[in-house]
């Protein structure tokens, strides 16, 4: 039996792991960021810290809760209800990290109030929503994935700007804006995969290490933003 193949045969066991390194550096991710708000009050750190709390759940939900490895004999109605979920903090994910760049110019800097619980993230949440039930009547992934990369060309855009303002002064700037780009590639790469490739098993696999390379980068991104230099870009020190 070659490598392929094994993998193949064994292709639970790895999406199992691949779901939990992701679920960890989305936590990681998630509690970083919430420390650097913590100090600064940045509204924009607070909805960044958001997006990879839908990206963890959602991995959670459709990887391990998802998982026959672990749950078997689901009906129907709850394999629905699972992919809706999925599709919905996913897209929720997209929705909260390009609001993250351009909250300024719905709010003030500082402003107190719910990140997850105000008019523009009900609207956020009825979109979402709308798309993920799309995609189970129409069978497919076409709606989120159209949405998606909408989403992160507006936030590769966005992230090039705000590197090209900022003068290459603050690194993580500059990181942000590849990662952005990045995520838009694998965006496209989980299009070509599913709608003109048929979600061929290569093609995946390809899919998901660029994935797995893009978490990896946001999680440095935010590692090396946490360092005492970069903090003061948000306004913080390491002693508040």
């Amino acid at each position: 039996m070659d490598l392929y193949s094994w993998f193949i045969q064994n292709r639970e066991i790895f999406r199992i792991i691949y779901a939990l390194i992701i679920v960890i550096v989305c936590l990681l991710i998630a509690l970083r960021t919430h420390k650097i708000f913590k100090l600064s009050l940045h509204q924009g750190v607070r909805y960044f810290r958001n997006a990879f709390a839908f990206y963890g759940l959602a991995f959670v939900l459709r990887y391990l809760l998802g998982s026959t490895y672990f749950f078997t004999g689901r009906t129907i109605a709850q394999s629905y209800t699972l992919i809706i979920a999925f599709e919905f903090l996913l897209i929720m994910a997209g929705f909260s990290l390009i609001y993250s760049l351009i909250y300024k110019k719905f709010e003030g800097r500082y402003e107190s109030f719910s990140s997850l619980f105000n008019l523009r993230f009900i609207i956020f949440y009825c979109l979402a929503l709308v798309v993920a039930v799309l995609d189970i009547l129409w069978s497919t992934y076409l709606f989120m994935f159209v949405l998606q990369i909408i989403l992160f060309i507006f936030a590769s855009a966005i992230g090039y700007s705000n590197y090209k303002k900022d003068k290459g002064k603050h690194r993580f700037l500059k990181l942000f804006f590849l990662v952005m780009i990045l995520n838009l590639v694998a965006w496209i790469a989980n299009f070509a995969v599913a709608i003109f490739l048929n979600w061929l098993q290569l093609g995946v696999i390809i899919v998901s290490i660029i994935n797995l390379v893009i978490f990896l980068a946001f999680l440095y991104s935010v590692l090396n933003t946490t360092k005492r230099k970069n903090l003061k870009y948000f306004g913080a020190t390491k002693n508040g």
